[in-house]
């Protein structure tokens, strides 16, 4: 039996194939815009990577901000409910998952049986989102992968009063010319995401196991902020946290064919 989950992002598309319900293979592929057809490019990224046939899968979902455009998909699924069933098919004690991704942050709650009963969602800005990161970064003319390694080295984080990403930016040069270090500066954005998203979830229960997914949960920055601000530890699970939500899509089509 094999199964395909693909979650379209805002800023990357990635795909998982499952075989018997062990993962064959993955693949990230960030955004192109000269690339119309995101879905087919990443699921045939990831068969070409498995070595297996188009004709050979056996059913295929759709996940994330772009899953209508998958139309060869046999089915397109929320990525919340994406992401509750990836993080509980690898920890099944998870009650609670932060996801955030590029686009938005999700507080998702989870029960016993790994179903979503209560969830929380930030799609209004960039504030709390890789985006706030990644503007934030490019006009400090830094890499992003960077930003983990300044936000530790950092003593004295400054205080980011902006939270819309074309304000922060504006604030971050105003800090730069008056003499802010960057490793301040940095310190002072991540913290603000982390406080973003930590503000979105208190608002809700926050029960243990908790759990961290999405390409932001990459960044050790973010998630230590991210831990202090909530009080709490995140679980560990071994693997990728960006390709939850397409592994996730991938359980719910072997799920789907089992019944």
């Amino acid at each position: 039996m094999l199964t395909v989950g693909i979650d379209i992002g805002s800023r990357s598309s990635k795909a998982v194939m499952l075989g018997d319900g062990k993962v064959m293979a993955d693949t990230i592929c960030e955004a192109n815009r000269k690339n119309k057809d995101r879905s087919r490019s990443v699921f045939e990224a990831v068969i070409q990577k498995a070595g297996i046939a188009a004709s050979a899968i056996d059913y295929v979902v759709a996940t994330g901000y772009g899953r209508v455009s998958a139309p060869f998909a046999n089915q397109t699924v929320t990525e919340i409910t994406c992401h509750a069933r990836g993080i509980h098919a690898l920890q099944p004690a998870v009650r609670t998952v932060i996801d955030i991704g590029g686009q938005d942050s999700k507080i998702i709650r989870l029960n016993r049986q790994g179903q979503v009963v209560d969830f929380a969602l930030n799609d209004r800005c960039a504030a709390g989102t890789g985006r706030f990161l990644e503007v934030t970064s490019r006009a400090m003319e830094l890499k992003l992968e960077d930003f983990s390694r300044l936000y530790f080295d950092s003593a004295n984080p400054c205080k980011i009063t902006s939270m819309c990403a074309v304000f922060a930016e504006s604030e971050v040069v105003s800090l730069q010319t008056e003499g802010a270090e960057d490793k301040d500066i940095v310190a002072g954005l991540i913290i603000a995401v982390a406080r973003r998203v930590a503000n979105i979830a208190k608002r809700h229960t926050i029960e243990p196991d908790l759990a961290f997914t999405g390409g932001v949960a990459k960044n050790k920055g973010v998630r230590a902020a991210l831990e202090s601000e909530i009080g709490r530890p995140f679980i560990e699970f071994d693997y990728d946290p960006q390709l939850i939500g397409a592994y996730g899509a991938a359980v719910i089509a072997a799920d789907y064919l089992k019944r």
